[in-house]
């Protein structure tokens, strides 16, 4: 699984960033969480506000942070979605 967090680097997109990979432990599955900076490549997912969450180049969130708990939801919902 590839976890992205858009963002260019602000408070929100390190916040995210680090319930991003408590969620990925918490749930002990094997996920790579990467932090795209780079304006144009968050321009390319179509969102408006920072920070996004991106799991397996499915735009999932943006605009907030939400919760790990929030996170882990949001990771198994794309993950059952991808075994279909």
């Amino acid at each position: 699984m590839n976890i992205k967090v858009l963002g260019p680097g602000c408070m929100n997109c390190k916040t995210l960033a680090g319930r991003a990979l408590e969620a990925v432990q918490q749930l002990g599955i094997e996920a790579t969480v990467e932090k795209v900076e780079d304006v144009r490549a968050i321009a390319s997912y179509g969102i408006l506000r920072t920070p996004g969450l991106v799991i397996d180049e499915h735009v999932v969130s943006y605009g907030t942070v939400p919760r790990v708990e929030e996170i882990k939801t949001l990771i198994l919902t794309q993950s059952a979605k991808m075994q279909r």
